[in-house]
């Protein structure tokens, strides 16, 4: 490494020359001119695709608003045309009957002039709508079609009022039973109507042709403003592509002589100087690194120095994070966990330290992993065994007793497969030691903060719910269960957990008893064994703490029989059997004191 004390020497391939003149833009500023460019051409892209859309809009509104109510009227006008038709031939047969039905004959006159109102109304409409569009034609309309069509349904009213003239003619001569003129008149206005209904139809057909040709358009129109849409933005993505290429390459550069002065300091020559040579983001940040190189090499000349008379760690600890100091204890309520391996002294007797390590460090991997997925602090190792906690900042108070419990249940979860997995780990086919664990888990306040000397600080717990938890694990050990909680823990994970009182204790340096609990699966998971296996135990020690023994015993058999190898029932028997034979005094209150840690 070179000495400190050696002028600092540029990168090498730096182009000589360049100052902080070089750029006096902000790479703020130049990003801005991009995107104030780039809006100005998406607001072009807008105003010409609002333009032509507003056209496609008033277009559909013509062919919405006025082609397609003009057919309907014209459709209706056919309609009611040929419904007058028929109501003129009914009131022929009505006249020529013998004697004449007048009733409906009267009725027949009344409908056949409102057939020929709604005719002539009809036609109205659609020279209205049809006039609006004359009136207001837009880019796409034919007036000319549209003008020729007013006409020749104009003439249509025309024809419409001699039509009546004849109808009325006809009925008045078979009224006056005038046979000759009745025959003619009639022929005439089957022929006139013929026609009239004959030019309708045309109309509507032509009122159709007109508003698919008004609909063809609109499409077409639309067709274009897609493709100005779709060229104008090509153009504004390319012009963005140059733009930014060319500020790519201005800051690429620069970028590139930082990049070889980091490679050059991280392999160890903190004599590097990467020289600045814009006055930009990038130049700051060049000259911030030409000091961090510089405050490194004041930091070696201290390790360099003082390294021979402290210890390293420690002044790594005084020269890279001299404001290191722990939060201050506070009292919070937090839920501890422990847990420990069963059968640890038969695995270390048969294995090499190397093989030891091996199959502990699976473990200890193996089950911490659900302690971290459920939000979990793990606090320490000690052996085989795990301390860990839940609580706020890392999770909320009213989560963090059933993170714990789920936490332990896919501990247990993971038991099997890796007792599945020991063979291969310790290097054995037969006799491998039969492998459980215990876990104890108590909700409650505990002092937090770091915990430690002036040199090695730990961020921890300390209180009586730590030890609460300590012996709730090994408790679990005279019980014969894998997963003990104590009454605050089973309250706070009730919605997520199913479990089972196992007993009131009096642990080692407590004055007051806890109940205590074993956690037997998720909510709802628990098969009918297990369902009646905490029912007769709860009505077990119910039945023991009024002290009616063979009740209680009956019970825990009972248990036996839903769970054989039950390991709360097999203790409990054995307890009635010695409290029956040896009964207790009158101030006994079902408490069983705990000798053991």
């Amino acid at each position: 490494m070179s000495s400190p004390c050696a002028g600092p020497p540029p990168v090498a391939g730096a182009p000589e020359g360049e100052s902080l003149a070089g750029w006096r833009v902000t790479i703020g500023v130049k990003i801005f001119a991009i995107a104030a460019g780039l809006l100005a051409l998406m607001a072009v892209v807008a105003l010409l695709s609002l333009n032509l859309a507003r056209d496609v809009g008033k277009q559909l509104d013509y062919v919405i608003n006025d082609y397609i109510p003009g057919y309907g009227a014209l459709a209706r006008a056919s309609v009611r045309s040929v419904e007058q038709g028929l109501y003129l031939r009914r009131l022929v047969i009505g006249y020529l009957q013998t004697p004449p039905d007048t009733a409906s004959i009267d009725v027949d006159r009344r409908v056949f002039a409102e057939k020929g109102r709604a005719t002539d109304l009809e036609l109205a409409a659609a020279r209205k709508e049809i006039g609006e569009r004359l009136a207001d034609p837009g880019r796409f309309t034919d007036v000319v079609a549209l003008a020729r069509l007013d006409t020749r349904i104009e003439l249509m009213g025309v024809e419409r009022q001699r039509y009546e003239q004849e109808a009325a003619a006809t009925l008045a001569a078979l009224e006056a039973r005038d046979l000759v003129t009745f025959q003619r008149t009639l022929a005439t206005v089957d022929r006139m109507r013929d026609e009239l209904d004959a030019r309708i139809d045309a109309a509507r057909t032509e009122m159709l042709r007109l508003a698919e040709g008004a609909a063809t358009n609109t499409r077409l129109r639309q067709n274009q403003v897609i493709r100005v849409s779709v060229v104008v933005m090509t153009i504004a993505g390319i012009l963005g592509l140059l733009a930014t290429g060319f500020i790519s390459f201005s800051l690429a550069r620069p970028v590139r002589r930082l990049l070889a002065g980091t490679k050059a300091v991280e392999a160890g020559a903190l004599d590097t100087v990467v020289p600045v040579t814009s006055g930009d983001e990038i130049g700051v940040l060049t000259t911030a690194f030409n000091e961090m190189v510089a405050q490194l090499r004041v930091k070696e000349r201290i390790r360099e120095t003082f390294g021979k008379y402290m210890d390293p760690r420690i002044v790594e600890g005084l020269i890279d994070r001299p404001a290191l100091t722990g939060a201050a204890g506070e009292r919070r309520v937090m839920t501890v966990f422990f847990c420990d391996m069963k059968g640890f002294t038969s695995i270390s007797e048969g294995l090499t330290p190397t093989g030891l390590v091996n199959v502990i460090n699976h473990y200890l991997t193996t089950m911490s992993a659900p302690i971290r997925q459920h939000n979990g602090i793990i606090d320490k190792y000690v052996g085989d065994a795990i301390m860990a906690f839940w609580g706020p900042p890392f999770s909320t108070a009213e989560e963090q007793a059933r993170l714990a419990c789920l936490a332990g249940l896919d501990q247990l979860a993971r038991l099997t497969p890796f007792r599945a997995e020991l063979p291969e780990l310790m290097g054995i086919r037969r006799g491998v030691p039969e492998i459980n664990m215990r876990i104890g888990i108590a909700t409650g306040e505990t002092v937090v903060g770091n915990i430690g000397s002036d040199v090695i600080k730990s961020y921890t717990v300390m209180g009586d719910t730590v030890n609460l938890a300590s012996r709730l694990e090994g408790a679990s050990k005279a019980y014969h269960t894998r997963l003990l909680v104590d009454e605050t823990t089973v309250t706070q994970a009730g919605d997520a957990i199913e479990a089972r009182e196992i007993d009131s204790i009096l642990v080692v340096g407590k004055t007051e008893p806890n109940r205590i609990f074993e956690v037997l699966g998720r909510k709802g998971e628990l098969d009918a064994a297990r369902s009646a296996l905490r029912d007769h135990f709860a009505a077990g020690l119910a039945a023991y703490r009024g002290q009616a023994w063979p009740e209680a015993t009956a019970q825990f058999e009972a248990c036996l029989t839903a769970v054989p190898g039950d390991g709360p029932a097999r203790v409990f028997l054995e307890r009635v059997a010695h409290l029956s034979r040896h009964a207790p005094g009158p101030d006994w209150n079902g408490v069983w004191t705990l000798t053991e840690k």
